[in-house]
């Protein structure tokens, strides 16, 4: 096959005119050519999200593979954490058998923290020690070390934590990380423990410590948090030490845009054509040992076309491995094809993988006793961020009302251990998600994956959190009494429908309860990191309330 146009050498930075030739599989020969088009298509290598979870877009791999493509991304460095904490091994091998023989590059990784706290912080449904790790990392089909989240015990030299490290360095594979907030010497620490890279910055100076502790920053634009307008600036100041990534990436978004989203964005802001392609195409190769070619010759005939070079270019083609499987032009999708024979194999399945025990509640199992002149803890979520700020609150008058805001404002947080038929529902106090009239609920909560929930009113929260149960996973939202839901039975993580009916749901999801009051742009992916206590301020899982500044659990209530 022949593809003739305007060619980018990314490592050369230049433009040319030319031919390319790809014979079985690999690119064989570009020659120069004067007899191109001004019109004609730019050819570049493709895409590459150097940090995503799939299990956040809801698809299996080959449905994400398929949606991906469309947006000019040839591959992933995928963290399969999220299966992990359910299923443990068996839901990686689920993540990586059901990527292969698809025409898509998978980068995955070892999961080092399965769960990422301790048992007694919060209940997960596996867990993966360092002989695992190690298993794991030893394995052709695993590139690296998945986010070390757990920041104290690297720098407290936690024995079982130092031991999955060593386990990369000795298998010759990278060690991402994961430390929100960590600075002057605890951040070099951290660095010269062999953790290489960091998706978790959110201020430049952050960013900017990272660099100089020998770190590469993912610059993350995802669903629920969005760091690029803080980070941007670092692409110039440090152009080979940047990344661009997604992390979470909803299936609204995604089939709206992928890494191309960031691409135009940052060619919008004025930055360094140059610089942008480095940063998502070469330096994720690079950093990760991936061969999936730069478009030179003898490289893997991966690569994509666009119409131009400006913010509002459109992916007119993508290749992998030497084949179309985005076509503009034409209904045109090797993947689409390929994805008949997985729906079919996941059609048949008498059971899919799943870890799910919870029962149904009532409003009893939820009470939380509150009376005026109380002290509670409140959680304050924020649209656009997983931080949280824990803000403590003397309760006066009736009905309650503090002097800050109106008691309306505070809506309930249930978290429901999913794994164990006897455990009881536990909840708190959240501000920020302003639901006046429903509930959401989801078995999607990072990243053990218990159930949780949040709504203005006890009967929309046990309906929400029992449509749950009754799907055995899968996320509901309530407006009054309309109702939205999308089962999913594997893992309670992934639905086995197609890429683009998952979004169309999940936008569903999203406009019911946005009609409740939430106005987040991803409400439930941001429910799902208030159970995440490896973020600061504060969290909450199915233990309690999490003070990740005390590292110790505290009460919602003094009646608690």
């Amino acid at each position: 096959m022949k593809y003739k146009g305007h060619i980018l050498d990314v490592t050369a930075r230049r433009v040319f005119d030319g031919v390319l030739t790809v014979e079985n599989g690999v690119v064989s020969s570009i020659a120069p050519s004067s007899d191109v088009d001004a019109d004609a298509p730019y050819f570049l290598p493709g895409f590459i999200d150097s940090h995503v979870h799939i299990e956040s877009s809801m698809m299996v791999p080959a449905e994400f593979a398929r949606v991906a493509v469309e947006q000019g991304t040839i591959g992933v460095v995928a963290d399969p954490h999220e299966i992990g904490n359910v299923l443990g091994k068996e839901g990686i091998e689920f993540m990586i058998e059901s990527g292969k023989n698809i025409r898509f590059n998978f980068c995955f990784g070892a999961p080092s923290c399965v769960p990422s706290c301790s048992a007694d912080i919060e209940t997960s449904g596996a867990a993966l020690g360092s002989n695992d790790v190690d298993e794991l990392l030893a394995r052709d089909d695993i590139g690296y070390l998945a986010e070390m989240m757990n920041f104290p015990g690297v720098l407290a030299g936690d024995k079982e934590v130092m031991a999955k490290i060593e386990s990369a360095k000795r298998h010759g594979k990278p060690v991402d990380g994961h430390a929100p907030g960590l600075l002057g010497k605890e951040r070099r620490q951290y660095a010269e423990s062999g953790i290489s890279t960091d998706h978790e910055c959110v201020t430049l100076d952050e960013a900017r410590e990272c660099v100089k502790a020998g770190m590469t920053v993912q610059i993350r634009e995802g669903s629920a948090a969005k760091n690029y307008e803080a980070l941007i600036p670092l692409l110039r100041e440090f152009p080979d030490r940047v990344m661009f990534c997604t992390d979470d990436c909803h299936p609204d978004d995604l089939i709206r845009g992928h890494i191309n989203r960031i691409v135009a964005r940052a060619l919008g802001d004025g930055y360094d054509l140059w610089d942008i392609l480095h940063a998502v195409c070469v330096t994720p190769q690079r950093h990760y040992h991936l061969q999936w070619g730069l478009l030179h010759e003898g490289d893997a005939a991966n690569f994509i076309a666009i119409d131009n070079l400006s913010p509002n270019f459109r992916v007119l083609l993508t290749v992998v491995r030497g084949k179309e499987v985005y076509n503009c032009n034409s209904f045109l999708s090797t993947i689409r094809s390929q994805m008949k024979s997985v729906n079919n194999q996941l059609a048949i399945l008498d059971n899919y993988p799943n870890n799910f025990a919870a029962k149904p509640i009532t409003a009893a199992d939820i009470y939380l006793p509150i009376t005026s002149g109380d002290k509670v803890r409140v959680i304050h979520a924020f649209d656009g961020s997983l931080l949280t700020k824990c803000e403590e609150v003397l309760v006066t008058g009736n009905p309650l009302i503090d002097s800050r805001y109106a008691w309306g404002e505070v809506q309930k947080i249930v978290v429901y251990n999913r794994y164990d038929k006897g455990a009881r529902p536990v909840t708190g106090l959240i501000r920020g998600f302003n639901i006046r009239n429903g509930a959401m609920a989801g078995s999607i909560a990072h990243d053990c994956h218990n159930i949780v929930a949040i709504g203005s009113k006890d009967e929309y929260i046990v309906k929400a959190i029992n449509r749950v149960v009754e799907m055995k996973g899968g996320l509901v939202a309530l407006s009054g009494n309309e109702v939205s839901d999308i089962a999913l039975p594997i893992a309670g993580l992934i639905s086995p429908l197609g890429g683009h009916e998952i979004a169309y749901r999940s936008s569903l999801l999203r406009d019911t309860i946005q009609r409740a009051g939430c106005l987040f742009h991803a409400p439930f992916i941001t429910m799902a990191f208030m159970c995440l206590p490896v973020i600061p301020e504060i969290k909450h899982t199915d233990r309690g309330l999490f003070d990740t500044r005390k590292w110790a659990f505290v009460k919602a209530s003094e009646h608690q």
